[in-house]
């Protein structure tokens, strides 16, 4: 069966002449951002052939990039938006062929146009990477995507932390940032499900359900990351479980941050962790869509973001002691599992 999104993209047409020296140091740095920073994924990228691999870390390092701006304590937020704003203007422009020396852009410019990556993806990827940056956290979300033309309304960083005002500090109290679910999964699909979206057009997928698939992981990913941070979130001033489920069990953010009456909080917990599960059987359907050299990348990735999950239900969802991870043993132990898989 071809691939509906395979690697030898009709866009590979287009990639602008760089010197393959040049090239291959451009990726290299952005190998090395991703194996810096990226604690959990790069374990999924490791799995993938080195083109492939290549030009995840590119996006990875664009991501981060992104990240960096939002999180600079020396701007403050309205400066943030300018500066995020006129990097992606930056990178617009090296995308329709201005020559660059960012590395970066080099080799983001060179993986879009050989695997296909539809630029208002990676306007999508910013614009999530900035959703928490906003002058009050009260104000309502916007959920149309920052394109380079448009100053963003709001920004976030992956590691989900929030901040408040102009300054960029911490909120006294914490807000509850979204009234609804559908609001909250408005953020999670510009925050997660975005990064999958552009994830499989790298990794080659073989029908076009794919993508709605790819959606409802990176949903699960984000619900994962939410509840394991509930206290690391409050601390910042911003809970992300909706408003709504919280009047359902008769919660307050105050209580939730406090994390003070576990067997209180445990039925909300619980729930939220239901609907995490609930996303994660899109995976099933998913894996055999992608393609098979990028099958034990994927698997690994959601192998790491499943257990965590399955860690804080066996906690009792006790996530304000400690922080819940997986030791660098298990994620090595998925990481051979994933090697197996690839070999037969």
């Amino acid at each position: 069966m071809s691939a509906v999104h395979s690697a030898e993209s009709n866009n590979a047409a287009r990639v602008a002449r760089h010197h393959p020296l040049q090239l291959d140091t451009a990726y290299g740095i952005c190998r090395h951002v991703a194996r810096t920073a990226a604690k959990n994924f790069y374990y999924g990228f490791i799995l993938l052939p080195r083109r492939k691999r290549n030009a995840l870390s590119a996006v990875y390092a664009f991501m981060r990039h992104a990240d960096d701006i939002c999180d600079d304590p020396g701007m403050t937020i309205p400066e943030r938006r300018v500066k995020l704003r006129d990097w992606l203007e930056g990178y617009h422009r090296v995308a329709e062929g201005e020559p660059t020396d960012d590395p970066v852009f080099l080799a983001l410019r060179d993986s879009q146009h050989q695997f296909g990556i539809p630029i208002e993806l990676l306007d999508m990827l910013v614009h999530g990477t900035g959703m928490d940056l906003q002058d009050d956290p009260g104000t309502p979300k916007t959920s149309s995507p920052v394109t380079a033309s448009e100053e963003p309304a709001t920004a976030s960083t992956q590691a989900i932390t929030a901040r408040a005002g102009d300054s960029g500090r911490p909120s006294a109290h914490p807000v509850v940032a979204y009234q609804s679910f559908t609001e909250l999964y408005d953020y999670c699909y510009h925050v997660a499900s975005v990064v999958g979206l552009v994830c499989i057009r790298i990794f080659g997928y073989r029908d076009r359900n794919a993508e709605q698939l790819a959606e409802d992981v990176g949903i699960a990913f984000q619900l994962t990351n939410i509840l394991r941070d509930i206290k690391e979130d409050a601390q910042m001033g911003r809970i992300y479980l909706p408003q709504e489920d919280l009047a359902q069990h008769g919660i307050t953010a105050e209580e939730l941050a406090s994390g003070a009456e576990l067997e209180r909080l445990r039925p909300l917990l619980e729930m939220e962790a239901r609907r995490a599960r609930e996303y994660y059987a899109a995976v099933g359907q998913l894996l055999p869509l992608i393609d098979d050299d990028a099958q034990p990348a994927l698997w690994a990735l959601v192998e790491i973001y499943r257990r965590l999950l399955e860690r804080i239900e066996q906690r009792n969802y006790d996530v304000f002691s400690e922080r819940v991870r997986l030791s660098v043993a298990e994620k090595l132990g998925v990481l051979c599992k994933g090697w197996i898989r690839r070999l037969t």
